[in-house]
């Protein structure tokens, strides 16, 4: 999968499906110092993932701030031929000061052992296991 930088930042293109819901999501950036993957609650809502009452509130700390997040479960989350089933994702109103449609966390990164070649700006899954 391609990588964009925009604002020297790592950016790619992710597709979600929940159900029978899908959305691209251009602007989602690569981020190794967030434990969590985490897309925007207008998305959120239009996949069918808005809040509940019986959803849990985390606040999460980061350098853009404090920010308050739900979690939920996405059938499917695609970067390029990199897949995911029946993922945990976190929801929140992710208002850091330019345009961004969600965060690819290191629990994506792992979970799939995705490398990301900072020379070729791709992201590739490990052949080492």
């Amino acid at each position: 999968m391609k990588i964009y930088l925009r604002h020297e930042l790592p950016f790619v293109t992710v597709r979600l499906k929940h159900k029978e819901e899908k959305v691209t999501l251009p602007d989602v950036l690569i981020d190794t110092g967030s434990a969590s993957t985490l897309i925007s609650a207008d998305i959120a809502i239009d996949l069918g993932l808005g809040p509940s009452p019986e959803d849990k509130i985390y606040t999460v700390r980061g350098i853009g701030g404090t920010e308050f997040v739900y979690e939920k479960f996405i059938t499917r989350i695609e970067v390029g031929d990199i897949v995911a089933s029946n993922f945990k994702i976190q929801v929140g109103a992710m208002d850091y000061g330019f345009k961004i449609n969600g965060i690819l966390g290191m629990d994506f990164l792992i979970q799939n052992k995705v490398v990301i070649d900072t020379g070729k700006l791709i992201l590739t899954v490990s052949k080492n296991g």
